[in-house]
């Protein structure tokens, strides 16, 4: 039988240190805010097509050279035609742009075409915005509801709490080195809060498991005891998941990096508040035998 690991012994330096990691997410997504992509600022979208596939990062390059260093180049459809974003430019026309674009691209070997040039209203990106926040918010209370039926109430707050931790801090990271945060990100968040939640849910089962078969244990060591029965499970689950991830952000191109950053950084965090966060607030919220076997 394993030894139990007194994981919540260094539970007062660990809420310090999330309680200083979410002020100072707090304070740069209040000054800085976050660099949002053309999902959400609205900008031109050009659809061109080559008669050979091109090399994207040669694209990227010739367009970096032309001034246009903040656009992002995606494949459409097939590996000839590209999509290019590139964010709203004071005094310059959707026309105009789709001009400089084909001319920086045109070669003797490889033609280009351009299909369309259209700009994407900021009206449209406000929206999303709105959406995705309604969304997240939609999540946690559904979440919630889950879990007060599932386990208790208590539970229910240590499970939202570790979410909103999770969700602050990759959204401070996003904001202190100013990444490029658009729809993909988003996605990755909302994934990182069904991650979080799944290693909290493992850890509250067998929380609930070890409140019915330790009666005459104290909290703390029933907590520890779940921690570390759980370990080897969140251990591989994490270290095989941030594999396909580091492997995503290596090789996926710079159109999945800030898909795959919001992803490891949420896997990390989501493990860590699994058993520093979640399991701690239900201790600090004096969680009983008596809250899971009723008289």
């Amino acid at each position: 039988m394993m030894k139990t690991i007194k994981f919540l012994s260094i539970r007062k330096s660990a809420t310090i240190m999330s309680i200083i990691l979410i002020l100072i997410s707090a304070f740069s997504l209040m000054s800085k805010g976050l660099n949002l992509g053309i999902d959400f600022t609205g900008g031109i979208q050009i659809e061109i097509s080559f008669e050979k596939a091109p090399d994207i990062e040669n694209v990227r390059s010739d367009l970096t050279s032309g001034g246009y260093f903040d656009a992002i180049v995606q494949n459409s459809g097939s590996s000839q035609d590209l999509m290019v974003r590139i964010p709203p430019r004071d005094g310059i026309t959707n026309k105009k742009v789709g001009e400089d674009v084909i001319g920086m691209l045109q070669s003797s070997d490889n033609s280009v075409t351009l299909k369309s040039s259209e700009y994407i209203s900021a009206q449209v990106g406000e929206e999303l915005t709105e959406q995705g926040g309604l969304a997240m918010i939609f999540a946690l209370i559904m979440i919630m509801i889950y879990i007060v039926f599932r386990f208790q109430w208590k539970f229910s707050i240590g499970a939202v709490l570790a979410l909103i931790h999770d969700v602050i801090i990759t959204l401070g990271i996003f904001s202190f080195f100013q990444l490029g945060f658009d729809l993909s990100v988003l996605a990755a968040i909302l994934a990182v809060v069904g991650y979080s939640l799944n290693d909290t849910i493992v850890i509250y089962d067998r929380i609930r498991e070890n409140f019915r078969s330790m009666r005459a244990a104290e909290t703390l060591e029933i907590l520890n005891s779940a921690i570390t029965q759980t370990i080897k499970r969140t251990i591989i689950t994490s270290s095989t998941t941030l594999l396909v991830l580091l492997s995503l952000f290596v090789f996926g191109g710079s159109s999945l990096e800030g898909f795959s950053i919001a992803l490891i950084v949420g896997v990390l965090i989501g493990t860590y508040s699994s058993i520093f966060v979640a399991s701690t607030s239900i201790f600090y919220l004096d969680i009983s035998t008596s809250d899971l076997i009723p008289e």
